[in-house]
């Protein structure tokens, strides 16, 4: 009981110390409310607005549909330009897409002669290049199709496709980048506010006085895990209530205590790292180093940005070692499907055993290092 007292009242202070570390403190309210803004609305990967022109050298009814079949919110309202006005138009980067139809372009389909659409794209907008010129060789197909058929008496077509997007509707990347937002910052403020904590006491030379009190550095190690782990708990509800929810207005679709539950678990083992980061730092310049070379790796690879069926199947199965991977797995299944504890316990089993691997290794090197200073 009187390590658990040392535990708890060590971990008063070093949040004591958190609220009166201002940077740390905007760094922590940043991460997780503009930041998280600013990742949901500025990488959009589906295609809004695309500006579009249409050279109609056909004046066909065909063509006319084929211009008006370019709707918002994929497509501005196309605008009809001629055919000499497409380099200087695109060059000053006016549309990212002019449509040419060719003249006699509704007699030769009618005739069977396959005639030839040309699609103009300006390609240094990439994702609006890539997905739009799909969707508007898409939306050309169906027009053509259903002319033809109205056309020629053609029947429809026995089988009818019907896509059914799951967990997500309207496949709006917001959805998923505010999210992986902020489970990537729980990883970020977790190793960053631990071996923080580390370093500053060495730096401020109040190690040394937390050395010669009757504590073990088990005990002053867990009070930093706790204390920051707890910091960023908090911070993680609120920014699923108030940014996620009242800001951004995306849906949770599954239990936020269960998600809390499973990032406290994760925390041993991130805020371990931060320990273990902190010992071997002797500033927090070289802290900053080893995070770059320890965060980035766990970030990239652990599914939030790319899902692992994309990468290499050894470096799939390879990464399966990192808690990381399995926290991000169990954060989409519960946030994003609904899934309850019994779906997910396997991967909160995973990163508990991890992260308590981790945190004994943590811990061991904390008190080889006070050891030695002592």
């Amino acid at each position: 009981m009187g390590s658990i007292a040392n535990i708890f009242w060590l971990g008063t202070k070093e949040l004591r110390s958190f609220l009166h570390d201002y940077v740390l403190l905007a760094l922590v309210a940043y991460s997780f409310s503009f930041a998280i803004i600013a990742q949901s609305q500025s990488s959009s990967q589906e295609v809004h607005n695309a500006s579009i022109a249409v050279v109609d050298e056909d004046h066909s009814e065909l063509s006319r549909r084929i211009a008006h079949a370019f709707l918002p919110p994929l497509f501005k309202q196309p605008q009809s330009i001629a055919e000499r006005d497409i380099v200087p138009l695109m060059n000053a980067g006016r549309y990212t897409f002019v449509l040419d139809i060719p003249p006699h372009f509704a007699r030769d389909v009618l005739g069977g002669r396959a005639p030839g659409l040309q699609l103009d794209v300006d390609a240094t907008a990439m994702v609006q290049a890539g997905l739009g010129a799909g969707y508007a060789q898409q939306i050309i197909t169906n027009e053509i199709n259903d002319f033809l058929s109205r056309a020629e008496g053609t029947p429809p077509s026995p089988v009818n496709i019907n896509v059914r997007i799951a967990f997500n509707p309207n496949a709006e990347t917001p959805w998923f980048t505010s999210v992986m937002g902020i489970i990537t910052s729980i990883t970020m403020l977790a190793i960053v506010l631990a071996g923080a904590a580390v370093v500053r006491e060495r730096e401020h030379g109040t190690m040394d006085h937390l050395l010669v009190m009757p504590l073990t550095p088990f005990e002053i190690a867990m009070s930093k895990i706790w204390a920051n782990g707890f910091v960023i708990l908090v911070a993680t509800a609120l920014s699923l209530y108030f940014v996620l929810r009242g800001l951004l207005h995306i849906p949770i679709a599954g239990s936020v205590p269960l998600f809390l539950g499973g990032v406290a678990l994760y925390l041993f083992f991130a805020t371990a790292i931060g320990i273990f980061l902190g010992t071997v730092a002797r500033s927090m310049p070289q802290l900053g180093l080893l995070y770059l070379l320890v965060y980035l790796p766990l970030s990239m690879l652990s599914g939030a940005n790319t899902p692992l069926e994309s990468m290499p199947p050894w470096l799939a199965s390879a990464v399966q070692i990192s808690p990381t991977v399995h926290f991000v797995s169990f954060a989409q299944a519960i946030l994003y499907r609904g899934a309850g504890f019994l779906i997910v316990w396997p991967e909160f089993a995973i990163v508990a055993l991890g992260g308590g691997v981790f945190l004994a290794l943590s811990l061991w090197r904390f008190r080889a290092v006070t050891s030695a200073t002592m």
